[in-house]
């Protein structure tokens, strides 16, 4: 497990590179399947972030959520509680 932390910023460079998006074209509130990130991609991301970053997280945890706002919120509760 690694000693680096998720954040926000690289959720949302993650995302960004997904969708090919600049990361500043992403906003806190932005709907991101309207944005192109589909199940697949976000299930990607979760591994990613679980392996690379010891997120203890799956994809239903981010599932009902569908802004970066909101998947902040689940990380940032799940590293915090880890």
């Amino acid at each position: 497990m690694s000693a680096e932390r998720l954040t926000l910023e690289r959720m949302r460079a993650d995302i960004a590179a997904m969708v090919h998006e600049d990361p500043s074209a992403i906003g806190d509130e932005d709907n991101l399947m309207d944005l192109g990130l589909d199940s697949m991609r976000a299930m990607n991301l979760v591994v990613r972030w679980r392996d690379a970053m010891g997120v203890p997280l799956e994809f239903t945890d981010l599932a009902e959520h569908v802004t970066l706002a909101g998947w902040w919120a689940v990380v940032r509760g799940r590293q915090e509680g880890s």
